[in-house]
């Protein structure tokens, strides 16, 4: 039997994620502006978790608050 030896592979250390928001210093994020809150969809239509779009957690609520309130009104899906 002959055994392959496992070479460690390198990971390169991922970038940090840094909020949108925070960087243009918004301090409300508006519900009316779709195209702004259809990136932070999936195609189904959910909310995209911090972890996969860096937000911070105050934007982050912000942002789940107005995706819903334009779901309301039928601007998002």
């Amino acid at each position: 039997m002959q055994q392959t030896k496992r070479t460690a592979r390198r990971r390169t250390p991922a970038k940090p994620k840094v909020c949108r928001f925070c960087e243009i210093k918004a301090s409300y994020i508006d519900f009316k502006d779709a195209a702004t809150l259809s990136k932070f969809q999936t195609e189904k239509g959910k909310i995209m978790p911090r972890r996969i779009t860096g937000t911070c957690p105050d934007h982050q609520k912000m942002l789940a608050i107005a995706i819903k309130r334009a779901r309301i009104v039928a601007l998002v899906y």
